[in-house]
């Protein structure tokens, strides 16, 4: 069973499509992936506004910050 994850990322992001794109191989195998817009939350920016895109696993917390490929994808989310 995969975990759920979340996408932290903004409108506009060049590098979000990125890894949105190299995420959707997962998300058709059952990999639950919810897309998270920080440019609303003053908060999410401050954290996650020089990371972004960064993978999170909601079961764990743990974060994937990009750069990422499939492979270290793979290996996270075990």
């Amino acid at each position: 069973m995969l975990p759920e994850c979340q996408l932290f990322g903004t409108l506009g992001c060049h590098l979000c499509e990125v890894a949105e794109a190299l995420l959707m191989p997962f998300v058709e195998h059952g990999l639950l992936v919810e897309l998270v817009d920080i440019g609303d939350d003053e908060a999410q920016v401050e954290i996650y506004g020089l990371r972004i895109p960064v993978l999170r696993r909601c079961d764990t917390g743990a974060e994937l910050n990009w750069p990422f490929e499939a492979d270290q994808v793979v290996a996270f989310l075990r």
